[in-house]
This record gives structure tokens, sequence and C-alpha cells, in this order.
């Protein structure tokens, strides 16, 4: 498996199993993290393997490392969620204030997961193998979400 396969595999055990704000989401991030945790050591093994002479089938250590890189940035946010997780569930929510009181720990919740989630598809991006001069020729397939461009007159 390559280091961008090992990257989507990741992506989908976290996509399958999402965090809640239950015990099921705590035992999920923590589950996040272990994988992250696994992948980045096992992204580190492969710079140094790479770093050896007649390696020729990894990504370079520049390229393996700005993917570790990003994914360390993801196994901080994921870290960074626990505070707010923790604290929803295990505190009561029955009041309407207890509920009013929650609404800034769901908001930094979401903040850290959705940089984590950036975080891991940049170390995606940063894993791209280049493409052979045959497949560069080839047109690149239409985004599915492509942003709008303005341009000046």
């Amino acid at each position: 498996m390559s280091p961008r396969q090992a990257v989507d595999a990741v992506s989908a055990g976290i996509r399958d199993h999402p965090i809640t704000a239950d015990g099921t989401g705590l035992f999920n991030a923590t589950r996040h993290i272990d994988l992250l945790c696994h992948l980045a050591a096992r992204m580190a093994a492969d710079i140094e393997y790479q770093l050896a002479p007649n390696i020729a089938d990894l990504p370079s250590a520049e390229t393996l490392g700005a993917g570790a890189g990003h994914l360390g940035r993801a196994i901080a946010h994921y870290a960074q969620a626990l505070a707010p997780l923790v604290t929803l569930t295990t505190t009561a929510q029955d009041t309407l204030q207890q509920k009013l009181g929650s609404l800034d720990h769901h908001s930094r919740l979401r903040i850290h997961l959705d940089d984590a989630g950036r975080a891991l598809a940049a170390a995606r991006t940063a894993l791209e193998v280049p493409r052979s001069t045959a497949a560069a020729s080839a047109p690149a397939p239409a985004p599915s979400h492509a942003p709008a461009v303005r341009r000046r007159a």
C-alpha cells in the first residue's frame, strides 16, 4: 500500500466512524488519534527507508515529510477536540441554560474536527504521485465541485 493509499484508508475509517457528543464519539475520537499516530509513524519509517539507497518505489523524503507534517496537524486537532468532547459527554444537559452553555463546546469541537479534516486532505494532496509524461498530456477530469472564479474585465 502506498502512503497515499494508507491516508485514503485512514480517511475512510474516519468517515465511517463519526464523532458524536456521546461515549461512542469519545471512543471514535481516540480511535482516530490512534489511526493517525500509526500512519504518522509509518510515514516517518518510510522517510528513513527513502533516505537509504536503492529505494525507488516510495515518494521522496520531502514529499513524505510534508505528508507526515500534515498528519501531525490532524493529530493535534483531534487531541484539542478531546477537551470539548469530554465536557459534552460527561456534563448533564437537561436545562435550557446547560444546553446553551454547551454551544461553545459544540462549536470548538466542530472547529477542531474540521481543521483535522483539512489537515488530512492536505496530507493526501502532499502525497500525490507525479503523473508520467503520457498521463500529463491527457486532459484532467473536471473537479466535482470547482469553486467559482471571478474574472476582471
